[in-house]
C-alpha cells in the first residue's frame, strides 16, 4: 500500500495542511443560550509531507468551536506544539522523553487548565484560544505518562487517571485534586504489560481492564502491541483511597479487548457493572490493519466491536460477560454527571460492516427499557464522538444536547450538529457550518466558560 493510500490519510481522515481562524460562523436554527463555551476536539494530523507509520503516530491538532449566547463566534485549529511535532524522538538514549508527545488523542479541562492528551506522554496545556503553553506535570510530581481517558468524579471533582507501560511499573494510578494542584500516586500490583487504553471509576472503586493485547517488540509500526492468545484477559477492581492499590483484586475474563468504556457503577447488590464495546481477535486485527495501512490478512468479516456488559460479583469472586447489542459501535459516551453512577442513557457511533446499518449512524440506548434509537447521517458523512451537554435546569438524565462534528465528503466540508439528546428523531436544534472539513474521529470535550475562568 502506498503512502497516499494509507486509510488514515485519506477520505474523512485526510489531514488539513495549515492552521486557520474564522469568525462569525453561519448558524441554521437556534443555538441554546446555555451553550456558552467551547467544543474542542483532537485529531491526528501530521504535517504536510509526513507519513506516520501508524494512525496514532500522527501529530495532534485541536479544533475548537466557540459558542456564546446563541452565536458561533469562531472556529480555529492549531497543532499542539510538542517536540514531536518538529521531529524529536520519543525514545532517547536516556529513555522515553515524556514531552515528545503527539498529544493527539483527547482534550479535557481540569482545574481551569485545557489539556491535550496522549497516553504515552505528559499532557500539554493549551490556552483558551488553543495555543500551546507546554507540558504540564503537576509541578514536577507527575513523572510518568498520563492516560488519554481520565475520569472526573462528578461528586468530588477529583480527576482519576493512570499510567500504563510495557515495562515495570506496569500500572500507576493517579488522583488529582479538583483544582489541579495536588497529585497522589500508587503503583497497582499484579498488573501486566497488557495494553490499557481506558478504565472506569465507581463511587468506591477503580476498574482496570487488561485484554488479550500486550507488548510485542516485534511490531515495527511504532506502537509495539499485538494480540496474544497467551495474554490472559482480566478485570482489576481496586478500592478508592490511599491504600487501595494494596487491596486490588484481579478476575479472569474471556479473550477480548475493550478500547473504550462507557461507564461503570455499583448496583444494588454491591456488584461492579462495567459497560463498553469490545472485540475478539479478528476485530482487533481488522482495526490494527486499518491503523497501520495493511490489508485485512483474512480477518473474519462482521467482527467489529459489540456492546458488552461485565458484572463483577466481589463476594462470589466471579465475572459474568454478556453482549448487550448486535450493532458494530465505538466511541461510547454518557451524561458525565453520571460517571461512576448508574446511568440510563448511553450514546455511541455505529459503523457499517458487512451486515450492518448501511452508513454511519448515531445510536442512543435506553438501558432501562432496552430500546435503541438510530440517527443515520447520510452517505458520505461521518459524525464524530457525540458529546453530551446538559440543558439549563435539566431534571432528566437525557435533557440536553449532543454535539457532533460531521465530516461530509460530498461537499468537502464539516458542520457541527446540535441535537436534542432526548429524541434523535427530531431535526437538529442548530447546525453550525465550519469553514473547512475537520478530520474525522478521536475525542473531544465541551468546556463551559465557567470551567476555564
Amino acid at each position: 500500500m502506498t503512502a497516499t493510500a494509507k486509510p488514515y490519510l485519506t477520505g474523512h481522515y485526510t489531514p488539513v495542511p495549515d492552521e486557520l481562524t474564522a469568525t462569525g460562523l453561519t448558524v441554521e436554527g437556534t443555538l441554546p443560550p446555555e451553550l456558552t463555551g467551547r467544543l474542542v476536539r483532537n485529531s491526528h494530523n501530521p504535517k504536510p509531507g509526513i507519513t506516520p507509520t501508524h494512525w496514532f503516530k500522527g501529530s495532534g491538532m485541536v479544533h475548537g468551536i466557540r459558542l456564546r449566547e446563541g452565536r458561533a463566534e469562531w472556529y480555529r485549529n492549531r497543532w499542539v506544539h510538542t517536540p514531536a511535532l518538529d521531529g524529536a524522538p520519543y525514545l532517547t538514549d536516556h529513555g522515553p522523553d515524556l514531552t515528545a508527545s503527539t498529544a493527539g488523542t483527547h482534550v479535557i479541562e481540569h482545574g481551569g487548565r485545557l489539556l491535550a492528551l496522549c497516553e504515552s506522554a505528559l499532557p500539554f496545556e493549551l490556552t483558551p484560544e488553543l495555543e500551546t503553553v507546554g507540558a504540564f506535570d503537576w509541578n514536577g510530581r507527575l513523572t510518568s505518562a498520563m492516560t488519554a481517558h481520565p475520569k472526573e468524579d462528578p461528586a468530588t471533582g477529583e480527576l482519576h487517571f493512570f499510567a500504563s507501560s510495557p515495562l515495570p511499573p506496569y500500572l500507576i494510578h493517579h488522583v488529582s485534586s479538583p483544582d489541579g494542584t495536588v497529585l497522589t500516586s500508587q503503583e497497582v500490583p499484579g498488573a501486566s504489560a497488557a495494553l490499557k487504553h481506558d478504565f472506569a471509576i465507581t463511587e468506591n472503586h477503580v476498574v482496570f481492564l487488561e485484554g488479550s493485547v500486550t507488548f510485542d517488540p516485534s511490531e515495527h509500526s511504532g506502537i509495539p502491541y499485538a494480540w496474544d492468545d497467551a495474554q490472559a484477559a482480566r478485570i482489576g477492581v481496586m478500592p478508592r483511597g490511599a491504600d487501595g492499590a494494596a487491596k486490588v483484586r484481579w478476575f479472569p475474563l474471556p479473550p477480548g479487548y475493550a478500547m473504550h468504556l462507557a461507564n461503570a457503577y455499583e448496583d444494588g447488590a454491591g456488584r461492579i457493572v462495567v459497560e463498553g464495546p469490545s472485540v475478539g481477535r479478528d476485530g482487533w486485527q481488522r482495526s490494527w490493519n486499518w491503523w497501520v495501512g495493511a490489508p485485512d490478512r483474512g480477518a473474519e468479516p462482521n467482527s467489529g466491536s459489540r456492546s458488552r456488559r461485565w458484572t463483577v460479583d466481589l463476594v462470589a469472586g466471579t465475572v459474568r460477560e454478556e453482549q448487550t447489542d448486535d450493532l458494530t459501535v465505538e466511541f461510547p459516551t454518557i451524561n458525565d454527571a453520571f460517571t461512576g453512577r448508574e446511568h440510563r442513557y448511553q450514546y455511541a457511533l455505529s459503523f457499517p460492516d458487512d451486515r450492518g446499518v448501511g452508513n454511519h449512524t448515531l445510536v442512543k440506548y435506553d438501558r432501562r427499557t432496552g430500546a435503541r434509537q438510530l440517527l443515520p447521517v447520510g452517505t458520505g458523512q461521518l459524525p464524530g464522538e457525540a458529546v453530551f451537554v446538559p440543558a439549563a435546569d435539566a431534571s432528566e438524565e437525557d435533557a440536553g444536547y449532543l454535539l457532533t462534528v460531521v465530516s461530509d465528503l460530498n461537499v468537502n466540508a464539516s458542520k457541527l450538529l446540535v441535537l436534542d439528546a432526548s429524541d434523535l428523531s427530531l431535526p437538529p436544534v442548530a447546525t453550525v457550518h465550519l469553514p473547512r472539513r475537520v478530520p474525522a474521529m478521536i475525542h473531544g470535550s465541551w468546556i463551559a466558560d465557567a470551567d476555564l475562568a
